[in-house]
C-alpha cells in the first residue's frame, strides 16, 4: 500500500453533529442519555441512543435528492460534509474526483420496516415513494449525487469489520489512480426492528444511531500528517470461544507489520483486547470504551473508533493508533494510523 493520508474526518452520534462532540463525549467517558423507543406490540419501550437534531438545519437538506431522505442518509451526508472541510466545493464543482465506499450492517432498516408495515396493512396503499430508501445503497446514490461524484462508488454491506475493509478498497483505488481522494463512511440508524434484534445477542447493548467518515487522499497535509500505515487481514473465529484468540493474531499482526519509523508511545481503542505477543511499548493512555458511551451503532461504532484515533493523533496525544475491531459475524480486522512528521 502506497502512503494514504488522513485528510478529514466527520461524525454524527448520539453525542451531536461533528467530530468535536464526539471527542468531547469520548473524554468524559460518561455514558450518553438514552431515549425510549417503542416496539409494536409491547407495552414496555426499548432503550436506544439517537442522534440529536442538530442546532441549525444544515443547508444540504436543501438539495433535491435530500429532501426527503432518510436519517441515515442525512447523518452520512453531515459527516461527509465535515470531513471534506474546504475540499466539498471543489468535489461539487468538479475539480476534484471524490469516491466512495459506504459501510452498512442493518443499513436502511427505518424504510424498509415502513414499507413492509404498509404492505401488510394493505398492498394497495404501499407507497412506491418509500421503496427506493430501502435499499442499502441509497445513501450512497444520494451522497453522490449530492457531490455531484464520477468516482467510483462502493456499499459494503457486513458486520464492524467492513468499515476496515472500506479502508482497504479506498486505499487500493487512490493507489490505482481511480479518484483524487475517498470518502469512507460507516453508516447506521436506530429502529425497532435492529434494537429488538441486538438485545436477543446482548442485554446489556445499547442500540445507537449515526455516521463516521474518513477523507482519504493519496498526498500528504500538513507538517504533521496522520496517515493510514497498514491494515491486517480479516481474521475468522468459528465460535465465541475462539474470539480471543483472532484478536490475539490481530494484535500480532499490528505488532509485526512495517512502520518505518517506528512511532511511540501507542494509542488503542478500547475494544482492543490487549496487545498479546506485540513487543511495543503501550502508552498509559487509552481512548474509553466507544460503545459504553455511545451505544452500539455497528459499522458506525468502528468508524468511530477510527475517527477518534485519527483525532487524538492531529491534537498530538499520540503517535500510533492501533484499531481492533470484532465483528459480529464471526471476523476480525486491525488497522494502524500514525502521525509522522514530514
Amino acid at each position: 500500500m502506497s502512503r494514504i493520508f488522513i485528510h478529514g474526518i466527520g461524525a454524527v452520534s448520539p453525542a451531536g453533529w461533528g467530530v468535536a462532540a464526539l471527542s468531547d463525549a469520548v473524554q468524559k467517558n460518561i455514558p450518553l442519555p438514552v431515549t425510549e423507543l417503542a416496539r409494536p406490540g409491547w407495552s414496555r419501550p426499548l432503550i436506544v441512543r439517537n442522534v440529536p437534531a442538530p442546532a441549525i438545519r444544515p443547508p444540504f437538506l436543501a438539495h433535491p435528492r435530500l429532501r426527503r431522505c432518510s436519517s441515515i442518509t442525512q447523518n452520512a451526508v453531515g459527516a461527509a460534509c465535515e470531513a471534506l472541510g474546504a475540499d466539498l466545493p471543489l468535489a461539487q464543482a468538479g475539480q476534484l474526483r471524490i469516491a466512495l465506499v459506504l459501510c452498512a450492517m442493518s443499513g436502511c432498516v427505518t424504510y424498509s420496516r415502513r414499507f413492509y408495515e404498509e404492505v401488510l396493512n394493505d398492498p394497495s396503499l404501499a407507497s412506491p415513494l418509500l421503496f427506493p430508501e430501502t435499499v442499502f445503497n441509497a445513501p450512497g446514490s444520494h451522497l453522490a449525487a449530492f457531490l455531484n461524484s464520477r468516482a467510483p462508488s462502493s456499499t459494503l454491506v457486513g458486520d464492524e469489520t467492513t468499515f476496515l475493509q472500506g479502508l482497504a478498497l479506498a486505499a487500493q483505488w487512490l493507489d490505482q489512480g481511480d479518484a483524487d481522494g475517498c470518502l469512507v463512511l460507516g453508516i447506521e440508524e436506530a429502529d425497532w426492528l435492529s434494537a429488538d434484534a441486538l438485545r436477543h445477542f446482548s442485554r446489556s447493548a445499547i442500540h445507537a444511531s449515526g455516521a463516521g467518515t474518513i477523507y482519504l487522499r493519496a498526498v500528504p497535509t500538513s507538517a504533521n500528517a496522520v496517515e493510514l500505515d497498514a491494515i491486517t487481514d480479516v481474521e475468522t473465529f468459528p465460535s465465541k470461544s475462539q474470539r480471543g484468540a483472532a484478536m490475539a493474531r490481530i494484535s500480532d499482526q499490528l505488532a509485526v507489520l512495517p512502520c518505518v519509523p517506528p512511532a511511540e508511545p501507542t494509542f488503542q481503542d478500547g475494544t482492543a483486547g490487549g496487545t498479546h505477543g506485540s513487543t511495543r511499548e503501550i502508552s498509559s493512555w487509552q481512548v474509553p470504551d466507544l460503545k459504553r458511551v455511545l451505544g452500539e451503532a455497528f459499522t458506525a461504532s468502528a468508524a468511530w473508533q477510527c475517527v477518534a484515533a485519527c483525532d487524538a493523533l492531529a491534537r498530538g496525544a499520540a503517535s500510533e493508533a492501533n484499531i481492533s475491531v470484532l465483528g459480529t459475524n464471526q471476523t476480525a480486522a486491525g488497522a494502524r494510523f500514525i502521525r509522522r512528521a514530514r
